[in-house]
C-alpha cells in the first residue's frame, strides 16, 4: 500500500516535470518530433495549454522585472 502510493507520487511528479518540459521546449520551438508524437498521444490538451499560459505569464513578468531592475 505505501509502496504503491509512493509510486503514484513519484509517477506524478515525474509527469509535471515532463510536461513542464515539453511545454517549455514548444514554446521556445525546440520540441524533437518524438516528444511532440508522445504529447500528441495524450488524452486532452488542458495541461499543455494551462502549462503554457502560466510559462508566458511567468516570462512576461521576468521581463518586466529585469527591466526595471535595468531603468533603476
Amino acid at each position: 500500500m505505501l509502496i504503491q502510493r509512493a509510486s503514484k507520487i513519484a509517477t506524478r511528479r515525474q509527469s509535471l516535470f515532463r510536461l513542464l518540459l515539453s511545454t517549455i521546449a514548444a514554446f521556445f520551438g525546440v520540441q524533437t518530433e518524438r516528444n511532440r508524437h508522445r504529447d500528441f498521444q495524450s488524452r486532452s490538451p488542458i495541461p499543455f495549454i494551462i502549462m503554457g499560459i502560466l510559462i508566458a505569464i511567468v516570462l512576461v513578468i521576468s521581463l518586466i522585472f529585469i527591466v526595471k531592475l535595468v531603468l533603476a
